[in-house]
């Protein structure tokens, strides 16, 4: 997220409704961290106000004609300041999507305004994005090496002296010969937290927090399904601060 100026966040809400672009100005201007609200009704009118790179906070809808919220949202993602994005939509089935690509929150209409200051909070609260200089890690299988970057990692699990390096593409993994705590270490400025002492997670990955009598753990895509991760006792309150609470 660009940082705010002394005046505020800047926000951009874009939705091709208009009762729904006046009802979140509405709430957004009764939200005192917010000062500044620029409206757009298609993909292709965001992008022009975005270009100039001055915004904070991006409310987009997913359904919309010609560019959808999700395409807005992968554009925006290679900014080398992006700001920081909250789903509004009607459906709740664009979630995982919508969290792969590092969204903050998302709502569903009608909105109510305690849940949009939420928003707000977790999009302040949030780690900071990748940068564009995201670190390649290179793996090796069978004689093949292939390259990853570091946002295609959902969580890092130690084995030994190694650590194995899961992604949204689900499998088994692929392992580079590190020590975890390391990796934990240097990876904590781009958004990674060691939760247990054998895994650190992306938390742009998470998709969801689950309390189990008194025990946390957090949910990452994996293929075509999810990776249920178990959150030490220590960590979760750490945790929590650090996403919000997104607990089911």
């Amino acid at each position: 997220m660009t940082s705010p100026t002394t005046e505020g966040l800047r926000a951009l809400v874009v939705d091709d409704e208009q009762p729904v672009l006046d009802e979140l100005v509405f709430l957004l201007g009764r939200d005192d961290r917010v000062t500044h609200i620029e409206t757009a009704r298609s993909g292709t009118e965001a992008l022009r106000r975005l270009d100039g790179g001055d915004m904070d906070l991006l409310f987009l809808d997913i359904a919309m004609p010609g560019l959808s919220g999700i395409e807005i949202a992968r554009f925006v993602a290679r900014f080398r300041t992006p700001p920081r994005v909250v789903f509004v939509t009607a459906h709740d089935d664009h979630a995982v999507d919508a969290f792969e690509l590092g969204a903050v929150d998302y709502l569903l209409k009608p909105i109510r305004e305690d849940r949009l200051r939420e928003s707000v909070r977790r999009a302040t609260d949030a780690p900071p994005p990748p940068s564009e200089d995201d670190e390649t890690i290179a793996v090796e299988l069978a004689g093949i090496t292939r390259f990853l970057r570091r946002t295609q990692v959902t969580y890092a699990e130690a084995q030994g002296d190694y650590v194995r390096l899961h992604t949204v593409e689900g499998g088994d993994g692929h392992l580079v010969r590190t020590p975890l705590s390391g990796l934990a270490h240097e990876w904590e400025p781009a958004g990674f937290m060691q939760v247990h002492r054998s895994t650190v997670v992306n938390l742009a990955h998470v998709v969801e927090v689950r309390m189990h009598s008194g025990r946390c753990t957090v949910v990452v895509p994996a293929g075509d399904g999810i990776e249920e991760l178990q959150v030490a006792r220590r960590n979760t309150r750490n945790l929590r601060e650090h996403i919000g609470d997104r607990a089911l």
